[in-house]
């Protein structure tokens, strides 16, 4: 729905400036895609998440790999084992799966929510940068979301390059 929304409003755009036929109209295009993924600041801010989390991560990859043997323990020896065994076996089963699952959860939203804080900021960056590029060479308008975009008006590669050289 969003997007139709602003397909139409770009579309509207653009008919009323066709309209101003006295004027030359400059649209340009940056595909906030790419820039959120090759920019240097967005790089930057993914490793800086990996790092953060990478212990986190790890922690979760050992325990994993602990309910998968303890899983696999219990198929194996469950049917030979004591009734009182197994059923605590199961119960330390369920409990760290429990504990795996919450932890898992609060990572994901831990990861989520600094992921979000970190591209915000390079977001903040590369609209500040388009915006100086718009003023510097004249465009009248620049789309960050549309459907097609003619490679003539993609202005995403100075984007980049810009943000490259604003270390």
């Amino acid at each position: 729905m969003k997007a139709i929304v602003q397909s139409t409003l770009a579309a509207l755009v653009l008919a009323v400036f066709a309209q101003t036929a006295a004027a030359e109209v400059r649209v340009g295009f940056v595909n906030s895609d790419r820039v959120m993924k090759e920019a240097p600041p967005a790089k930057k801010a993914q490793q800086k998440l990996e790092k953060e989390f990478e212990k986190r991560d790890q922690e979760l990859q050992r325990l994993a790999k602990q309910l998968q043997g303890m899983q696999e323990a219990l198929e194996k020896n469950g049917m030979t084992m004591a009734e009182g065994e197994r059923r605590n076996k199961e119960r330390e089963f369920n409990e760290l799966n429990r504990d795996f699952q919450r932890k898992q959860r609060e990572f994901r939203e831990d990861l989520n929510q600094r992921r979000n804080e970190e591209l915000a900021g390079v977001l903040e960056r590369a609209n500040k940068t388009i915006r100086q590029i718009a003023e510097a060479e004249k465009y009248d308008i620049i789309f960050q979301e549309a459907v097609y975009a003619s490679p003539r008006i993609d202005i995403t590669d100075k984007v980049i390059k810009a943000l490259t050289e604003a270390k």
